[in-house]
């Protein structure tokens, strides 16, 4: 036992062997970064793609069957359907046609359902707005959005989560928001009874 110490202690004081041992120290280290690498890299591969499969989840509002909300996530609720006058706007309607809702100048607005696109640009009180035609006599309207954010032209064909452009502050407008209204035969109709009845309820 004490013969092959002494015989390791001895090759250990000349040059070849301090080279062995480094060798052997080396090919030691390298074997043992190789076992080891898995473990670093496999928690962290599937970290990664559970944060992105979180991202997917959030990217696109909430829908049920072909309909979904016209933002994504949560949202500050402005002025409702009917008489809702706006105190220190002379041009704002007291009678309001829509529902407004806002997340904040540039987020993405969404369309609620599927339909053709009737109405992509400029349009009247409301500045820039995106008008979906679902059939049957239903419209959608987006309206407010900002100049040169709309994705979309009249004659395409969209789907509940389709971007349309981003929340602005365009037309007869006091703040950024969506405004969101529903028309039935060319009349505006109450969006929450409507969004409610699909399983959407609004705020």
């Amino acid at each position: 036992m004490g013969a092959p110490v002494a015989a390791a202690a001895a090759l250990a004081n000349t040059r070849i062997g301090r080279r062995i041992a480094i060798g052997a120290l080396l090919f030691v280290a390298l074997v043992g970064g190789m076992l080891m690498t898995p473990l670093i890299t496999i928690p962290f591969a599937v970290a990664g793609e559970q944060v992105t499969q979180e991202v997917e989840t959030k990217a696109g509002p909430v829908a049920n069957g072909d309909w979904g909300y016209p933002l994504a996530g949560d949202y500050s609720k402005g002025r409702g359907f009917g008489y809702n006058p706006v105190i220190g706007c002379s041009y704002c309607s007291t009678n309001h046609q829509g529902y407004d809702m806002a997340q904040g100048c540039g987020a993405t607005i969404y369309a609620a359902g599927p339909g053709r696109i009737i109405t992509a640009g400029s349009f009247y009180g409301w500045g820039n707005t995106v008008r979906i035609d679902h059939g049957g006599g239903l419209v959608t309207l987006y309206g407010h959005m900002q100049w040169g954010s709309i994705r979309v032209s009249v004659g395409d064909a969209v789907k509940a989560g389709t971007a349309l452009g981003a929340e602005g502050n365009t037309g007869r407008s006091f703040g950024c928001h969506l405004h969101y209204e529903v028309q039935q035969d060319g009349a505006a109709i109450d969006p929450q009874p409507f969004m409610a009845a699909l399983g959407l309820p609004l705020k």
